[in-house]
């Protein structure tokens, strides 16, 4: 499962702009699925697709990054491997062409779990990683979303319209989540952040519980939105977290009939104090589940 950002395609008054972002995932999330059926690893897909998504200008993430207060890029991304929590991040960085692939050496090149600014850029020399100039990130759009919002001395979301800052409208930090043959899940999450945004602002794409979790036990989470709802309500560690505890209840009860429905995985849209997002999950599938529910048996279960 891949996002390209929170928001509705419809509100996008282009219609050639809604057509290249619907073939832009379509394409990449083909390549995902070929991947993982020859036999790739959940934490390998997970990176292959959004090292895509951060090629694509149409998303805010790698070179389609919108631009901080002084005119720059700065991105954030991370990643985490469902097996055994093993997760690495970067935020705040600049003149790295794909965020994700570093936060990918730092989950297994480093004995840390998140870089950030100067010292990540050094890790990244370290690994042998080419610097990109800061040209190949300033597209016409980002340029003038930066005048946009300088001109009306706020800070605005990524595909903000020029004429229109209400919040419907499509937001493009991407993220992935796979579940493998092997039954092991992955997720990872890149975003440029907001447009004129304080520089060393960090979002919730690299904090790992709030735009992103992975674990085998549960499920794998990728948020979008508005970072500072997510890293407030820790949403994808509690998602995961209910899903732990509901099944922990479900083992110790007697009462076979309260299990949860077998889902594979879902997408949701949500709303913090007025303000849009959205996430994806890919869950652990566990035998014991057992059919779906009729409503009347789900009801029941909400209750607990």
């Amino acid at each position: 499962m891949i996002h390209g950002g929170a928001g509705a395609l419809d509100n996008i008054k282009d219609d050639r702009t809604s057509v290249r972002y619907l073939e832009s995932l379509r394409v990449i999330l083909e390549h995902g699925c070929e991947i993982l059926s020859s036999g790739a690893s959940a934490v390998e897909a997970v990176e292959i697709c959004a090292s895509h998504l951060e090629d694509d200008p149409l998303f805010n993430a790698g070179c389609g990054s919108v631009l901080t207060e002084h005119g720059r890029v700065e991105r954030d991304a991370g990643i985490m491997d469902g097996r055994d929590l093993a997760a690495g991040a970067v935020a705040a960085i600049s003149n790295i062409a794909n965020p994700l692939q570093l936060a990918c050496l730092v989950m297994d090149g480093s004995e840390h779990l998140m870089l950030i600014g100067e010292g990540a850029l050094r890790f990244a020399d370290h690994c042998g990683m080419e610097r990109t100039p800061d040209h190949y990130f300033l597209t016409t759009e980002r340029v003038a979303q930066l005048d946009t919002a300088r001109l009306k001395r706020r800070m605005m979301l990524d595909h903000d319209d020029v004429e229109d800052t209400g919040e419907e409208q499509k937001y493009g930090t991407i993220g992935t989540v796979a579940r493998d043959l092997e039954g092991n899940l992955a997720a990872a999450t890149s975003t440029g952040g907001i447009v004129n945004k304080r520089m060393g602002r960090v979002g919730d794409s690299p904090i790992i519980g709030a735009g992103l979790y992975a674990d085998n036990e549960t499920c794998a989470v990728s948020t979008t939105g508005y970072g500072e709802d997510f890293m407030r309500t820790v949403i994808a560690k509690t998602i995961s977290d209910s899903i732990l505890f509901k099944r922990r209840y479900r083992r110790g009860c007697r009462n076979r009939r309260y299990r949860l429905p077998a889902t594979q995985g879902f997408r949701a849209q949500w709303r913090y104090r007025d303000r849009p997002g959205g996430l994806l999950c890919q869950r652990f599938y566990d035998q014991e589940d057992g059919p779906r529910l009729d409503r009347a048996q789900q009801r029941d279960h909400r209750r607990f």
